[in-house]
């Protein structure tokens, strides 16, 4: 067994925080995917396996921000459109990323803006 990519690490982190973390119906979990260029949240019922709400640094308002400007809107405007949905506390899923940057900006940004977690 040969040294792992940080890709591959990533993804183990990922698979054992996904091991304790798990949305339902009355608390749905936030899951972050970040790339190097972009950055994506989604609210997640797990029991029913449907997304509540979605948001990403692709919309067309959110284009032209900076990465960590970026982070924070898609962090606000997800908590909008979860709050819309009727969610109001959430589970974070840092997704195997550190809680640390951009994804620190989201969930900071999203707090912010109303949801629990």
């Amino acid at each position: 067994m040969g040294q792992l990519t940080s890709q591959e690490k990533r993804t183990r982190r990922h698979r054992r925080i996904r091991g304790k973390v798990n949305g339902t119906a009355g608390r749905p979990r936030l899951c972050v995917t970040r790339s190097n260029l972009r950055i994506y949240a989604q609210i997640i019922d797990d029991t029913q396996g449907h997304t509540l709400a979605a948001a990403g640094s692709t919309e067309a308002e959110l284009r032209g921000l900076k990465k960590g400007d970026a982070a924070a809107e898609v962090g606000r405007l997800l908590a909008e459109r979860a709050r819309a949905a009727g969610v109001e506390t959430v589970v974070f899923d840092r997704g195997g990323y550190k809680y640390h940057g951009r994804v620190k900006s989201l969930a900071d940004a999203a707090r912010a803006a109303g949801l629990v977690f």
